[in-house]
């Protein structure tokens, strides 16, 4: 089967092109009401790239986003982030006329350049979550979205001045920091989902120490692990370390800690085949990862069994 070629768009002003939208008033920031995009039917790639960082709040999408090899409906308000480079496609469903309502955002990263937030943006890690991990607003955080959105528009609307990129970078920033915060909060309340997702972690750990895997192939990756649970790398690490305080890296290495110990304690096998039944190739790198998380080194830890 062929494989299509991604459409890249690599202006904001060419994407006003092909959406049938007037020029922007900006050419390296832009926020676009979503009812004023009228002719985006005509335009059909199947799999789209931008050159600039998409920040969407959608409502009521009669189309399905793809993502990350994922597919969501979008039937509800919801926010999703995509960073420069990365691939998604728009699936319209057959005999429906397009339809949906929100608002887009849409940043050159040259407009970022010389700015702290050049940088920083790489931290929000939600840039690199699927689309199936979006982020859901209630009402109160889709206003205040909102709101953020449109002082962003009517500060690039202005007149320009020499604070005009400072005023819309606060706004940007402010914006990027209530989306952590709607993450951290989505990851709390949705609590029976994300524990079932802990145990479901628990379980492939325990299963991938008890076999002969760690052996073979060594400690499991993160992308292992995500894929596993069906979800993107950052997302994993970032549910986990605001319910448990860990990365998915700590929760593999305590899991390594602790069949390390059970090994230390309950068999008479050297270190160094420890270390190798625990897939290290070296057992002084498996000593010292032991030493750095109990403080102790595995003889000493096995001395005090004795």
């Amino acid at each position: 089967m062929a494989i299509t070629k991604p459409f890249r768009i690599k202006t904001i002003s060419y994407y006003h092109q092909a959406m049938g939208l007037p020029k922007p008033d900006h050419p390296l920031i832009s926020v676009i009401d979503f009812e004023t995009v009228k002719d985006a039917s005509r335009h059909k790639p199947t799999s789209l790239v931008f050159d600039f960082y998409s920040i969407s709040l959608k409502r009521n999408f009669n189309a399905k986003i793809k993502y990350g090899q994922q597919q969501y409906d979008f039937n509800e308000g919801v926010m999703f982030f995509i960073a420069p480079g990365q691939v998604f496609g728009i699936e319209r469903e057959e005999g429906k006329e397009p339809s949906h309502s929100g608002w887009l955002l849409l940043v050159h990263p040259d407009f970022l350049w010389n700015t702290p937030l050049a940088k920083t943006i790489k931290k929000y890690e939600y840039f690199d979550y699927s689309v199936h991990e979006a982020l859901f607003l209630s009402e109160k955080e889709e206003a205040m979205i909102i709101n953020t959105m449109q002082s962003i528009d009517q500060e690039y609307r202005s007149n320009i001045d020499k604070f005009s990129q400072d005023v819309i970078i606060a706004h940007l920033e402010l914006l990027l920091t209530y989306s952590e915060r709607f993450y951290n909060r989505q990851f709390i309340t949705r609590k029976i989902a994300n524990h079932k997702t802990l145990d479901k972690l628990e379980d492939i750990l325990n299963e991938y120490f008890n076999s002969n895997d760690i052996a073979l192939k060594g400690l499991p990756s993160v992308q292992h692990i995500a894929n596993l649970l069906n979800v993107s790398p950052n997302y994993l690490s970032s549910l986990l370390k605001v319910l448990t305080g860990q990365s998915t890296q700590q929760h593999i290495h305590a899991k390594l800690i602790e069949k390390a110990k059970e090994k230390l304690s309950t068999t008479r096998l050297t270190v160094g085949e420890i270390a190798y039944e625990l897939g290290f190739e070296h057992p002084q790198s498996f000593s010292k990862l032991f030493k750095t998380k109990t403080k102790l080194s595995p003889l000493e830890f096995r001395q005090t069994f004795n």
